[in-house]
């Protein structure tokens, strides 16, 4: 099988690039993508467009311009999250914390002089509403190096440190011994299809231990008791989904080995998928609660709130986008 050639400006100009990359296509790509494929390789390095329909690379990383900052965006997804506090948290637990997970622009856009969301004021508004909850910042245990190359998110095995931080903020400790497993070579997340550049499949790894093996995961009112990972997720649609089977209104984790009951209640998005079993070491019971699933009028029914951590996890992707959240 062809191997993939070498891509540089004077491959291309030379012709060399495309002789050698019509070989790697045949044996590579069906037509029609190896035609939307030469056409983002001639916006990027022949017309020298800094981006190809909104997705742009830098060292490597494929990222979508997420410009300007939705000021009313990011308010109003202050404003419900302090609601919820309001309905349901307010007297019940002084235990209250909001994280913002910044996305992959946050560290590649300025470097590669693309233009980015105001992040500083991003961060401003969700302090200054959420004052309820004490902030922990993570902006600076992230690196590009964190996130997959085509994807949105983070990578599991490269946020430890992070699971750490946030439960040592909150009172608790993690063992922090992991095993990392390699159960998938070839994952292309979704700017690979929105760029259309060959990038190299990426490895996916989840992490065990004694403990994240043995915690039980059920997904709303189903009484169906599973692991943390769903292997068959990954030769599915979105592989990223081997976390906690995906999104769903509500996910409980319970950990049979925590010597003493501590819950938390976490409400997140796709981010939390792949954190949440790392911090379930240190607790008995973790509600994940998407709330771009479950109307916010539901959420008592499934979660409680009495004595248990209440940590609000978004990503700023979101939080500037964020009709969804219900």
């Amino acid at each position: 099988m062809a191997e993939f050639p070498e891509l540089s400006r004077r491959s291309i100009l030379s012709g060399k690039f495309a002789s050698d990359f019509e070989a790697y296509s045949l044996d590579q790509f069906p037509a029609r993508d190896s035609f939307r494929t030469l056409q983002s390789l001639s916006a990027f390095y022949l017309f020298g467009q800094m981006d190809n329909h909104g997705i742009y690379l830098q060292e490597g990383f494929a990222a979508e311009i997420e410009y300007p900052l939705d000021r009313s965006s990011v308010e109003a997804a202050a404003e419900k999250l302090k609601s919820l506090y309001e309905r349901y948290i307010r007297g019940k637990t002084d235990r209250v914390y909001f994280s913002v997970i910044p996305d992959k622009n946050y560290y590649l856009a300025e470097e590669g002089g693309y233009p980015a969301m105001d992040y500083p004021e991003l961060f401003s508004i969700m302090k200054g509403k959420m004052d309820f909850a004490e902030y922990l910042d993570l902006t600076g245990f992230l690196s590009p190096e964190d996130y997959y190359r085509t994807d949105t998110h983070w990578r599991q095995e490269k946020i430890s440190d992070v699971a750490s931080f946030l439960a040592g903020s909150m009172g608790t400790a993690l063992p922090g011994e992991y095993r990392a497993e390699k159960v998938r070579e070839d994952f292309r997340g979704v700017y690979y299809g929105q760029a259309a550049l060959p990038m190299e499949g990426e490895k996916i790894f989840i992490l065990h231990s004694s403990i994240i093996d043995r915690c039980e995961v059920c997904r709303g009112d189903t009484e169906k008791i599973s692991g943390v990972y769903d292997l068959d997720k990954l030769e599915g649609r979105d592989p990223y989904e081997v976390y906690l089977s995906g999104a769903a209104p509500v996910i409980r984790i319970a950990n049979p080995l925590c010597g003493k009951e501590r819950r938390l209640v976490l409400f997140g998005d796709s981010f939390a998928s792949s954190l949440a079993p790392l911090l379930a070491e240190g607790y008995s019971e973790i509600t994940l609660v998407d709330i771009r699933y479950i109307d916010s009028s539901l959420i008592g029914d499934y979660a409680d709130f009495q004595d248990a951590d209440v940590l609000f996890l978004y990503s700023t992707l979101l939080l500037n986008s964020s009709e969804s959240m219900r």
